[in-house]
């Protein structure tokens, strides 16, 4: 079993994993690029899915759409290893295993991992919209015991988590995790792009967060419509349309971010 556990932590602390890992950065900043411009559209009244799946779709549409997908989920699938190896042994610089930061490690394998079986049930050709998902969740954890209580934790939980996107965001911390260019003009794109993405993300997850909450308390599982859902419903609000184009190049923002991040994140 150690002798199992050490080649685990030796592949998890590996340099080739860690170089395709980064690529997993840039599969959901393309992602995000996707889901901003859907946004973008929606808000001035044309269709699409301004979520996940509907990017995924769009990279399905494709020409050689099989094979970005598969890239694609190699790419989440080996950043959600190399994350979990981070929370399980730890960081290569001593400094950095704080249990705030494995804990962070731990949430981000599990967002890549979803990602990752997303991306495989399209390629599968088993993928449906998010708004489905999310009610089908919603509807599942409504039948288990004490399944309020745990819809209410959950969308509060993916509140606390959009709190924290936008304080990382105001107060720049994600600076940290990069190896930012000495060039003050590319320096200042690369902040610029992180704190208007990272504050804009946080408001989405809020979103998220608050129409679970919202379903729950009222036992309306068609209410609990993921991000698509929280950005239509936002679109209907005085104003929406130019709230939703401005929340729509925040997630593009957010997205040329994380093509940043997979180009200088401090392994």
């Amino acid at each position: 079993m150690k002798k199992a556990a050490d080649v685990a932590e030796e592949a998890s602390n590996s340099r080739a994993l860690a170089i395709v890992a980064r690529a997993g950065y840039a599969v959901s900043g393309l992602l995000h690029l996707l889901i901003g411009v859907i946004a973008f559209q929606l808000a001035f009244g044309r269709g699409g899915e301004a979520d996940v799946s509907g990017a995924v779709a769009q990279l399905a549409a494709q020409p050689v759409g099989p094979i970005l997908l598969w890239a694609c989920f190699g790419a989440c699938a080996a950043l959600a290893l190399w994350q979990l190896g981070n929370a399980t042994f730890g960081y290569r610089k001593a400094s950095d295993n704080k249990l705030s930061k494995r804990l962070s490690a731990v949430g981000q394998a599990i967002v890549f991992a979803g990602l990752a079986a997303t991306i495989l049930s399209f390629t599968m050709g088993r993928g449906k919209n998010s708004r489905e998902s999310a009610s089908d969740v919603t509807v599942t954890l409504m039948k288990a015991p004490f399944g309020i209580v745990l819809l209410v934790a959950l969308g509060a939980g993916i509140m606390i988590t959009g709190v924290v996107f936008v304080v990382r965001g105001v107060m720049r911390t994600f600076e940290k995790d990069l190896a930012l260019s000495y060039k003050e003009p590319t320096r200042k794109f690369q902040s610029g792009v992180g704190v208007v993405g990272y504050i804009t993300k946080g408001i989405a997850l809020l979103l998220v967060g608050l129409l679970v909450v919202i379903a729950a308390v009222r036992v309306q599982p068609e209410q609990s419509t993921g991000l698509d859902g929280s950005l239509r419903a936002l679109r209907e609000q005085p104003y929406g349309p130019y709230l939703l184009a401005a929340v729509a190049v925040g997630l593009i923002a957010y997205g040329l971010f994380l093509l940043v991040k997979a180009k200088t994140l401090r392994t």
